[in-house]
C-alpha cells in the first residue's frame, strides 16, 4: 500500500511502525487497546486490496482499536526477529492482532471487506465489559484477598451467564490454584471452549498452571545457586535456579537468570530461556512492571 492509500482512518489510529517503535506503539499500546498489525510491502498486491478495507474497518471502530503497518522490505530484523518468537510470517500480507501484550489472532491473504469488518469488530469487543465488568472485578478482588473459594464461585456464576468469558475462565482456573487443586485447575483449563482457548487471560492461567507444575519440582535454592558459583556456565544449573527462585515467589530474580542464561546461550536446550520467559510473561498481568523491564530487556537481546 503506498502513502495515498492510507487516507481511510485518521492518522492517530493508523501509523507507520518501525523496529524502534514497535514495543511502543504495539507492545505497550495493547496493553489497553486493541492492535492490529499489518505486515505488508510495497510490490504485494494483495497487500494494496487488504490495506484500505483494513483501515476502512478501523476508521469505524471509532478508537476501540488501533493499527499498525510494518513494511518488511524497510524492517526485515524487526520481521526475522518476531518470525523467531512464533509468528508465521513467510508471506504477505499477514495480519497480526495484539491486546495486552501478546497475539490474540491473525489471517493472512486478503480478506473481502465483509470478513475483514467482522475481524476487527471481535477484537473491539476485547476492550469492552460484557456488562459483567463489575462481578469481574469483584471476583478478582476476592481472589487477590485471599478467598479463593468465594473468587470460585463468583467465577463460576459469571460463566453460567457467559460460557465463552475468557477472563472468567482464566480466574476461575487461577482460583483453584490458589486452593493448591492443580488437577482441578487443570480440568477446567481442558474444559475450555475452543473460540477462548487461545485468548490472552486463557493463555496467562495457562502460563500459571505450567509454573505451578514447575514449582512442585523445583530443587533447593542453596544447592543450585552454589552449582553456578562454582560453574556459571552450566547452564542447566542456571535454568534449574530460575525455576527455584520463581517456585520461592523471587519472580524478578528468577527472570534475571533466565535473561542472563539467553545471553549466554539463546539456543541452549532449543531455547527453553526465552521459552520459560515467556511462560513467566504470560502469567503475570499485563501492566506488571516486571513483564514490561523484562520483555524490553529480551527483545533488546534479540535485536542486538
Amino acid at each position: 500500500m503506498f502513502a495515498s492509500d492510507a487516507q481511510s482512518a485518521p492518522t492517530d489510529l493508523v501509523k507507520d511502525v518501525t523496529e524502534a517503535n514497535f514495543m511502543a506503539e504495539v507492545v505497550d499500546k495493547s496493553m489497553t487497546v486493541p492492535v492490529i498489525v499489518d505486515f505488508w510491502a510495497p510490490w504485494c498486491g494483495p497487500c494494496r486490496q487488504l490495506g484500505p478495507a483494513l483501515e476502512a474497518a478501523v476508521a469505524a471502530a471509532k478508537g476501540k482499536v488501533v493499527m499498525a503497518k510494518i513494511n518488511v522490505d524497510d524492517n526485515q530484523r524487526l520481521a526475522q526477529a518476531l518470525a523467531q518468537q512464533g509468528l508465521p510470517l513467510q508471506s504477505i500480507p499477514t495480519v497480526v492482532a495484539f491486546f495486552q501484550g501478546r497475539p490474540v489472532d491473525m489471517f493472512q491473504g486478503a480478506l473481502p471487506a465483509s470478513e475483514v469488518k467482522k475481524f476487527v469488530e471481535k477484537l473491539a469487543a476485547l476492550a469492552g465489559d460484557g456488562g459483567l465488568a463489575d462481578a469481574l472485578a469483584a471476583a478478582e478482588e476476592m481472589l487477590a484477598e485471599g478467598a479463593a473459594v468465594d473468587a470460585a464461585e463468583t467465577f463460576a456464576a459469571i460463566l453460567g451467564e457467559e460460557p465463552e468469558n475468557a477472563e472468567a475462565y482464566s480466574g476461575l482456573i487461577r482460583a483453584h490454584l490458589a486452593l493448591g487443586d492443580l488437577a482441578q485447575a487443570e480440568s477446567f483449563l481442558a474444559g475450555v471452549p475452543a473460540k477462548i482457548a487461545t485468548s490472552a487471560p486463557v493463555e496467562a492461567a495457562r502460563a500459571q498452571l505450567a509454573l505451578a507444575k514447575q514449582a512442585a519440582e523445583a530443587g533447593p535454592l542453596d544447592e543450585l545457586r552454589a552449582q553456578i558459583e562454582a560453574d556459571p556456565a552450566n547452564h542447566q544449573a542456571r535454568f534449574d535456579y530460575a525455576l527455584a527462585l520463581h517456585a520461592a515467589g523471587q519472580v524478578e530474580e528468577a527472570v534475571d537468570q533466565l535473561l542472563e542464561l539467553f545471553r549466554r546461550d539463546r539456543e541452549w536446550n532449543e531455547g527453553a530461556a526465552k521459552t520459560q520467559l515467556f511462560t513467566i510473561f504470560d502469567a503475570l498481568k499485563p501492566n506488571d512492571p516486571i513483564a514490561a523491564k523484562g520483555r524490553r530487556r529480551l527483545s533488546s537481546m534479540i535485536f542486538a
